[in-house]
């Protein structure tokens, strides 16, 4: 899964905990990247714990659950982004990422076609 500001895909972790973290968007889990976490609020645009405020979410199964306070669906809407980068970036990169799908397609393309030359 993409970093859903950028659309950086995440590679294999090195030992310890991970640098990038959950969050729910629109329903959906999202990654943000270390990078997109640096020097703004990357919790803006996230669903937020309607029971501690916490942006610490994360989905399975269909239900969404707070990582801080263990509450169950009690999820507010996600608070509009400030005007400039955040928001407009996040949906344009997104928008413009291509699916993992779409990136094994295209390497194995790019490797049998390579074969047959």
């Amino acid at each position: 899964m993409p970093c859903h500001r950028c659309g950086a895909r995440q590679t294999d972790p090195v030992k310890g905990a991970s640098p990038w973290r959950r969050g729910v968007r629109a329903g959906e889990q999202v990654l943000v990247c270390p990078d997109c976490q640096r020097g703004r609020d990357w919790t803006a645009d996230l669903a937020h714990c309607s029971e501690c405020g916490s942006a610490r979410l994360v989905r399975t199964l269909g239900s969404t659950q707070c990582k801080d306070c263990g509450a169950e669906d009690s999820v507010t809407a996600e608070q509009p982004a400030a005007a400039g980068a955040g928001e407009g970036a996040g949906r344009e990169s997104r928008a413009g990422a291509t699916s993992l799908s779409d990136d094994v397609h295209a390497a194995l393309e790019r490797h049998f076609r390579h074969r047959d030359d």
